[in-house]
């Protein structure tokens, strides 16, 4: 399931815990495709605390207490990581990610935690939801098959990437316009990872936003900007992106183009999608200023300056996602809208 749509199914999960229909939810995928990102921006739209517990790292004693004595009867004292109404609030989200790495005792001890919302006393609030994430068997992570009765108390969802979202994401992020357009120019690069060779870096969502941060720290140090990128994505696509971000000194003027003038697109491929990326962070950064329908009106204006209007379609579409159904009110949107009214019916 594509990450927009899996967005949906956890916050409708979380809601859920209000009216009693809330079932765990297990997300599984890949190193680095933002299952562990998701679930913390479900917490984050909702202002709801995300206690993350990484079962891995546990043993079967951490999850059930220690035990102590209390006149003639043992008792268990509850961990202060699991949510409490009190102390946490009467909602929120419990995390329990990698938890397909986690040995088969500590596995067999969430058990009644997550079906039953409970261990010994303790019982986990009702407002709480409860969700989980892995990484398949054969992504040579650490992991043990889930057995079939930890299975059974979850939902299951298997992240399927998409360009599409992610660029929704890395505009909302601030993630930088150059990396933006590379994936644009070259989408099969957003994830390639071959187990078989086992790769220390590789290209996927994660380390494309290391290689934003290394442009922020090294754009200004041109020998060390090439072997950074190869640090966060891999020697190969380290070098593609690299290349693509030297050609940008060829891209025509923005301030120009945002100001109206008659600007003519690029000829190469590679630059007219660094273009689009570009103007959608323009219109973002123009958003709520009192420039901002014109800005939309002349970015509308050039997206219909593209030899395949396609690209257009493209740039139009990222920026729709972007600053929502402002872009509608515009009086340049019916323009383009028409121009392109065969494009989208046929």
């Amino acid at each position: 399931m594509r990450p927009a749509h899996l967005s949906r199914v956890l916050e409708e999960e979380l809601l859920g815990t209000a009216k009693g229909h809330h079932t765990p939810v297990m997300l599984w995928g890949a190193p680095g495709v933002g299952k562990s990102q998701i679930v913390l921006q479900i917490g984050r739209q909702h202002d709801l605390p995300v206690i993350d517990i990484r079962l891995s790292q546990m043993e079967p004693s951490d999850l059930r207490g220690i035990p102590f004595k209390n006149d003639d009867k043992v008792e268990w004292a509850v961990p202060s990581m699991l949510p409490d109404a009190a102390q946490h609030g009467e909602s929120g989200i419990l995390f329990l990610d990698e938890i397909n790495s986690a040995a088969p005792s500590v596995s067999a001890a969430a058990y009644q935690l997550i079906l039953d919302r409970r261990l010994g006393n303790y019982q986990v609030p009702a407002g709480w939801a409860i969700f989980a994430a892995g990484n398949r068997q054969g992504d040579r992570g650490v992991t043990y098959a889930m057995p079939a009765p930890l299975a059974n108390r979850f939902s299951h969802y298997e992240i399927d990437l998409n360009l599409d979202d992610w660029v929704a994401w890395a505009y909302k992020n601030g993630i930088d316009d150059r990396i933006i357009g590379f994936l644009r120019f070259r989408p099969e690069l957003l994830f390639d990872f071959d187990p078989a060779h086992n790769p220390v870096a590789f290209p996927s969502p994660r380390s494309w936003e290391f290689a934003h941060r290394a442009l922020q720290k090294f754009i200004d140090l041109p020998n060390l900007l090439l072997g950074s990128l190869q640090a966060c994505v891999g020697p190969a696509a380290g070098i593609e992106c690299h290349a693509f971000i030297e050609s940008l000194d060829q891209m025509p003027d923005l301030d120009k183009i945002l100001s109206g003038e008659d600007i003519k697109a690029p000829d190469e491929i590679d630059l007219q999608y660094a273009v689009a990326s570009a103007l959608v962070g323009r219109a973002i950064r123009a958003q709520g200023s009192d420039d901002a329908n014109r800005v939309y009106g002349n970015i509308l204006k050039y997206a219909g300056c593209f030899p395949q209007r396609e690209m257009g379609v493209m740039l139009v579409s990222d920026m729709h996602r972007a600053i929502g159904n402002d872009l509608f009110e515009v009086e340049a949107f019916a323009d383009w809208a028409d121009s392109i009214a065969d494009l989208i019916l046929y």
